[in-house]
C-alpha cells in the first residue's frame, strides 16, 4: 500500500468515526430526555427507565449493524421520537405493563407491514398532511411546556433558550447537544440535582412481562406504529434514497419490527429508520466512497453498545434534575421537528382543513373511550380528507 492510499484509507476511517459520533450524540443527546419522561409517564421504576434506554441504545446498535453489514449501504437505525412524545403526553394513567403490551403490539404491527405489501402501500399512502398534523400536534403539547418551565426556573431555563437559538442560527446540528450538557453544568453548578444523586454502574437490562389492554392498544400501540411509520421510517428511506442508495424497506420493517417486539418486555418503545442522523452518515463527508459508507455500522456499534451499557448513569443523572429543567430541555429539543411537521401540514393548501382538524384533535388531550387523543386526531383527519375526495369526484 502507497502512502498515499495509507493516508486516504486514515482519513476514510477518521471521516467514518467522526461522522458516526456526531449521529449518536446528536440522536442521543437530543431526545433522552423524552424518553426518561415517557418512561416516568407510565410508572417506570428508576431500574425500568434505565433498562428501556439500555434497550433502545443496544436494539440500535445491533438492528444497525445488521441491516449495514447485509446490504452493504448505512442503513442506520434510531429510536422513535415521536412516539416517545407521544408516550409521554398520552400515557398518563397506563401501567408500565400494559404499555409494554402495546409496544409489542406496535413491533408486531411493523413486521405485518413489511410482510403484506397491500398494508405497507396503504401506510405510505396516508397524506402526508395528515401523519405530518398527527405528528405537530403530539410534538406542540410537550413543547408548550418551555414558557412555564422559563417562568419557574427563569435563571437556568432562558439562558439555554438564548444559547439554544443562537446555535440555530449558525451551528443548527450542535443546538440540541449543547443545550443537553449546558443544561446539566447549570443544574450541577446551582445545586439542582436531588440530594440521592447519583448512582453509577453498568446498566443491566431488566423484564417486565407485558399485559394487554385494548384501550392502551389503542391509545398508544396503534398510534405508535402510524406515528413511527409516518415520522420515522418514511423519512429514513426517503434519505437514504436522496444519497443515492435503493434501502431494502421490506427487511428493514422485519429487522426494526422483529427487534422492537424482541425488546419490549426490557422497555424499548420502538427502533425504527433514522432519518435526521441518517443524513449524518449517508453522504460524503462521511465517506467519500458511496460503497464504503456503510462501515459506520463498527463504530455505531462500540458507541451505542458503550452507551447502553452506561445507560444507569445517564439516567440517574438526568433524572436527578429538577423537573422544570428537563422539561426546557426537552421542549426545545422538540423544537425543529415541531417546526417541520408545522410546516409538512401546511404544504398542501388543498388538504390544510383536514390537516388542521387532525392537529386540533390531537393537540386537545382528547381522551374518549380510554383511546387517546393521537389515534382520535388521525380518524377525524382522514374521514374529512376522504370526505372531500369523495364529493371531489361526484
Amino acid at each position: 500500500m502507497t502512502d498515499a492510499s495509507l493516508s486516504s484509507s486514515r482519513s476514510g476511517w477518521f471521516s467514518l468515526v467522526s461522522s458516526t459520533f456526531t449521529a449518536v450524540v446528536v440522536g442521543f443527546a437530543s431526545t433522552i430526555l423524552v424518553i426518561m419522561e415517557a418512561a416516568r409517564n407510565v410508572g417506570a421504576t428508576p431500574g425500568q427507565q434505565a433498562s428501556w434506554a439500555a434497550a433502545l441504545c443496544f436494539g440500535m446498535a445491533v438492528s444497525s449493524f445488521v441491516l449495514s453489514w447485509r446490504y452493504r449501504m448505512p442503513l442506520i437505525t434510531a429510536w422513535s421520537t415521536p412516539g416517545a412524545v407521544l408516550i409521554a403526553t398520552s400515557g398518563a394513567g397506563i401501567s408500565y405493563e400494559n404499555a409494554l403490551g402495546a409496544f409489542v403490539v406496535a413491533g408486531v404491527l411493523m413486521v405485518v407491514a413489511g410482510l403484506i405489501k397491500p398494508l405497507e402501500r396503504a401506510i405510505e399512502k396516508i397524506p402526508a398532511p395528515v401523519a405530518a398534523a398527527m405528528l405537530a400536534g403530539v410534538l406542540l403539547r410537550y413543547t408548550l411546556g418551555v414558557p412555564g418551565a422559563a417562568m419557574a426556573m427563569p435563571w437556568a431555563v432562558l439562558p439555554l433558550v438564548i444559547v439554544f437559538f443562537g446555535l440555530r442560527l449558525s451551528y443548527p446540528l450542535y443546538a440540541v447537544p449543547v443545550v443537553v450538557v449546558a443544561g446539566v453544568a447549570i443544574a450541577g453548578l446551582g445545586g439542582g440535582f436531588a440530594g440521592t444523586c447519583c448512582d453509577f454502574g453498568v446498566t443491566t437490562l431488566e423484564w417486565t412481562t407485558p399485559a394487554f389492554d385494548l384501550e392502551t392498544i389503542l391509545s398508544i400501540g396503534v398510534p405508535l406504529f402510524l406515528v413511527t411509520m409516518a415520522s420515522q421510517n418514511l423519512p429514513g428511506f426517503a434519505v437514504l434514497r436522496a444519497s443515492g442508495y435503493q434501502p431494502p424497506v421490506q427487511p428493514a420493517l422485519l429487522v426494526t419490527g422483529a427487534t422492537s417486539v424482541a425488546l419490549a418486555p426490557f422497555g424499548s418503545h420502538a427502533i425504527n429508520m433514522a432519518a435526521i442522523t441518517a443524513s449524518i452518515v449517508t453522504g460524503p463527508d462521511c465517506h467519500p466512497d458511496p460503497g464504503k459508507r456503510w462501515l459506520v455500522a463498527w463504530p455505531y456499534l462500540v458507541f451505542y453498545g458503550v452507551i447502553g451499557l452506561m445507560a444507569a448513569s445517564f439516567v440517574a443523572v438526568l433524572g436527578a434534575m429538577p423537573k422544570d429543567l428537563i422539561t426546557a430541555i426537552a421542549g426545545l429539543a422538540l423544537f425543529s421537528p415541531l417546526m417541520g411537521g408545522i410546516t409538512a401540514m401546511m404544504k398542501e393548501p388543498r388538504d390544510i382543513e383536514s390537516a388542521l382538524v387532525t392537529f386540533l384533535v390531537t393537540a386537545s388531550g382528547l381522551t374518549i373511550a380510554g383511546v387517546g387523543s393521537a389515534f382520535w386526531g388521525l380518524v377525524a383527519g382522514l374521514a374529512l380528507f376522504a370526505a372531500r375526495h369523495l364529493l371531489k369526484r361526484n
